[in-house]
C-alpha cells in the first residue's frame, strides 16, 4: 500500500492520491478557509470507513436489509509533549431497515475486535468504544 502526497498551494493544502488515483485533500484546519480535512480528522474518517465496511459486509452476508447506514466518530485527545494523540475514540453506528439488532451489535463487535485494521492499529494505546442504533433504538 502506498500513497502520494503533493502540496497544491502556498500554505498547507495537500492532495493525497492512492495507487488507483483516488484523492483526498488534507489541510491545516486551524487556518481560515481550510479546503481539506485535518490529518487527525482523516484518522477518525478512516475508523468510520473501515468499521463501516466491516459492519455492512457482515450484515449483507447475513441477508439483513439495510436502507440507511451512517456513523459518528468522536476522538478525545491528550497532550503528550508537543503532540496531541487520541486517547479515546467513540463510534456510533446508525442503521435503518429490516435488521436484527443483535446481528448489528455482533457485526460491530466483530469489526472492532477482529477485522478493522484501522482501529486495531491503535491498540493498546487508544481505547475504541462503540454503540449501535437500529431504527432509532440503542442496541445493548
Amino acid at each position: 500500500m502506498k500513497i502520494k502526497l503533493n502540496r497544491i498551494n502556498d500554505d498547507f493544502l495537500f492532495e493525497c492520491t492512492n495507487s488507483a488515483g483516488n484523492k483526498i485533500l488534507l489541510d491545516n484546519t486551524s487556518q481560515p478557509n481550510a479546503k481539506g480535512v485535518s490529518p487527525m480528522e482523516s484518522v477518525l474518517m478512516a475508523v468510520a470507513g473501515c468499521s463501516g465496511i466491516d459492519v455492512v459486509s457482515i450484515l449483507k452476508k447475513q441477508r439483513q436489509h439495510i436502507t440507511s447506514f451512517s456513523a459518528e466518530v468522536e476522538g478525545e485527545r491528550v497532550q503528550v509533549d508537543d503532540a496531541k494523540p487520541f486517547k479515546k475514540i467513540q463510534v456510533k453506528f446508525f442503521l435503518e431497515g429490516e435488521i436484527d439488532p443483535k446481528k448489528a451489535r455482533k457485526a460491530a463487535e466483530l469489526s472492532f475486535e477482529k477485522y478493522c485494521s484501522v482501529s486495531k492499529t491503535f491498540e493498546p494505546n487508544v481505547t475504541v468504544e462503540y454503540s449501535v442504533y437500529v431504527n432509532n433504538e440503542k442496541v445493548d
